[in-house]
């Protein structure tokens, strides 16, 4: 098993700091510091972009009928996980995480906990080999059924946009008509101050996320019959009643397969 480095700040670390969880070093909460230092926004994006991830799994499981889930670049665990929140509505409900950092699959196999009646897994794949990601998800999740695709916020580490929605593409390609993709990202055109800070952190060395233009995060989900209200900042998304809905950069959706 890879060796996990304490010493570099890690992206995933870094998120599960800034949404309250402990699964990080000193380094990582430095590196988070330093960031909230520049735009302290980034703890609402990213307790926005869980809250997002909660909602729209939600209403995959109440309202689409969905029982089986494949999130990919799941990060670290921290409160109301897909799992949980799928298995709380329909208990049977089966889980597919994917990551390919060890410290991540080490914690979540040793932390999430599925319900009796479902099933959760754990795959150590990467991100780029979906073909092969697919093929391991099928030892656990029925393909001839419907699945949910969840990429959460990880997409914007794939260098290059046109790689980006292949990806999407390639794994979409190996779902049944049914299926539902539920995404979201980091976006510029809504938040200045956001990206002046990230593109500040990408030239510092580490792992880059790259926000991209609205358009482009709606272009995932070409050929897909998207969800209401579509592509949205993610505190537009379906929110609760009496929350905060001030638009951020991050957008996300839900789009099912034909």
């Amino acid at each position: 098993m890879t060796k996990i480095d304490s010493t570099v700040p890690h992206s995933a670390r870094i998120w599960n700091y800034w949404l309250g969880g402990k699964d990080n070093y000193p380094v990582d909460e430095a590196a988070g510091d330093a960031y909230t230092a520049v735009f302290p926004g980034i703890v609402t994006i990213a307790r926005s972009s869980r809250a997002f991830l909660g909602r729209s799994i939600r209403h995959l499981v109440e309202e689409a009928g969905i029982r089986q889930f494949l999130d990919v670049g799941t990060g670290l665990p921290t409160a109301d996980n897909t799992h949980e929140v799928a298995q709380r509505y329909a208990p049977e409900s089966k889980i597919v995480y994917v990551d390919n950092d060890p410290l991540i699959l080490a914690h979540a196999r040793t932390l999430l906990y599925s319900s009796p009646e479902g099933k959760t897994a754990y795959e150590h794949l990467d991100l780029y080999d979906p073909e092969r990601i697919v093929e391991a998800a099928g030892k656990t999740l029925d393909l001839t059924q419907p699945v949910a695709l969840i990429l959460s916020g990880i997409l914007g580490h794939v260098d290059g946009y046109d790689r980006a929605r292949d990806l999407v593409r390639a794994f979409l390609a190996q779902l049944p008509s049914g299926s539902y993709l539920c995404l979201n990202e980091g976006s510029r055109g809504t938040d200045p101050a956001y990206e002046h800070a990230q593109d500040g952190y990408n030239e510092t060395g580490a792992v880059p996320y790259f926000l991209r233009p609205i358009a482009e995060i709606e272009g995932y989900f070409e050929g897909l019959e998207l969800v209401e209200p579509g592509v949205v900042s993610v505190p537009l998304w379906r929110p609760e009643p009496g929350a905060d809905t001030t638009p951020i950069g991050q957008h996300g959706g839900v789009g099912r397969k034909p």
